[in-house]
């Protein structure tokens, strides 16, 4: 795959989604877990939803247990966790791995050298954060302590918007 825009995913519901039809939208896309020290970031991830979501952005959040088992649930416990914990509106899809022999499609290419050069490397912890450009582009990787309100993820945010 080429762009990002080519993956299907399954959403949370188990219902597929062709991610092109997010092209032409600033995108956030995280790996999240409900037992994670930052789990509290999906109040932050909400509120940045909230405020950007009628400028052309998307947050796309992927379950995954790949550390500590962080995220044992099934799909709709994690949806469930999500919307009573955290109201949580983005788009939530269907559990994946983002590491290791069984990586999904769509973080190997986010990860890869090939796919990724500038952003490239093994997801090291939950809330692993990478934006990408209208243009699909992946323009900006954010570790798990960069919060979703903090000023680095926020600025290069507003800078896509005003483009």
């Amino acid at each position: 795959m080429s762009t990002l825009y080519e993956f299907t995913v399954k959403n949370i519901d188990g219902q597929e989604v062709n991610l092109g039809i997010y092209k032409n939208k600033i995108i956030l896309i995280v790996n999240v877990a409900s037992k994670c020290g930052f789990t509290p970031q999906y109040k932050g991830l909400q509120q940045l939803y909230d405020k950007y979501k009628e400028s052309n952005f998307v947050i796309l959040g992927f379950p995954a247990n790949n550390f500590l088992k962080q995220e044992p649930g099934n799909d709709e416990e994690i949806k469930n966790f999500c919307t009573l914990r955290y109201n949580v509106t983005f788009p939530m899809f269907s559990k994946i791995s983002v590491k290791g022999k069984d990586i999904a499609p769509l973080y190997k290419f986010l990860t890869e050298k090939e796919s990724n050069l500038e952003f490239h490397g093994t997801i090291a912890w939950n809330f692993t954060k990478f934006l990408i450009d209208p243009a699909g582009k992946i323009v900006a990787r954010f570790e798990p302590k960069d919060t979703p309100d903090s000023r680095k993820v926020m600025d290069k945010i507003e800078q896509l918007l005003n483009q």
